[in-house]
């Protein structure tokens, strides 16, 4: 079985020292995964077993409410038009929290209603960082003023991580679940 660019990972086909983190999570996770950063981290058993720690610190962890994790892998994904993540988080998001007008404009790129002062943090602070590579002292003050010092930490680390699992979607140009619900992003 194939996804885009190389095939679903094996028991034989993933480095002979990490069969044993390969079963592991095989076992947890129920199957090897098909789609998303999961099917091509799958490839590297000891490095998808360290990704996952740190996304499921972030998603389970966080001092960040689930509104703003959820915007911040939104706004990453339409950074990166990463069709995946935007498909995983836009129907979270609005569950989270973030109005429906945000995730829509965001997605098709429009001008965005009026942000409550924690989205516009996250908005702004994002779209610096993904379009400039630098936060402006104002976006980062924002952010700090709205989730203190750990939560401007972890807002970085949200983009980051969101960053290279976009990275790894897009350069392998994995498939999209086909039970999505999202509209495509326009790209």
């Amino acid at each position: 079985m194939m996804m885009a660019r190389i095939p679903i990972a094996t028991r034989e086909s993933v480095p002979e020292a990490q069969r044993a983190v390969f079963d592991e999570m095989v076992q947890g996770l129920g199957a090897v995964p098909q789609y998303g950063p999961g099917s091509v981290m799958i490839h590297v058993p000891q490095a998808h077993q360290w990704a996952t720690a740190l996304n499921q610190y972030l998603r389970n962890d966080s001092s960040l409410p689930k509104k703003i994790q959820e915007l911040a892998m939104l706004v990453t994904a339409r950074e990166l038009d990463c069709q995946h993540i935007w498909n995983a988080h836009a129907t979270s998001a609005r569950q989270a929290g973030v109005p429906d007008g945000v995730v829509d404009h965001l997605r098709d790129r429009k001008d965005l209603p009026e942000l409550a002062a924690d989205e516009a943090a996250v908005v702004n602070y994002g779209r610096e960082l993904f379009r400039t590579h630098r936060v402006s002292r104002g976006a980062f003050q924002s952010a700090l003023e709205q989730f203190g010092r750990q939560g401007v930490v972890e807002l970085g680390l949200i983009f980051g991580n969101y960053s290279m699992l976009a990275v790894l979607i897009n350069s392998f140009d994995t498939d999209l679940p086909p039970d999505r619900t999202e509209r495509l992003l326009p790209v």
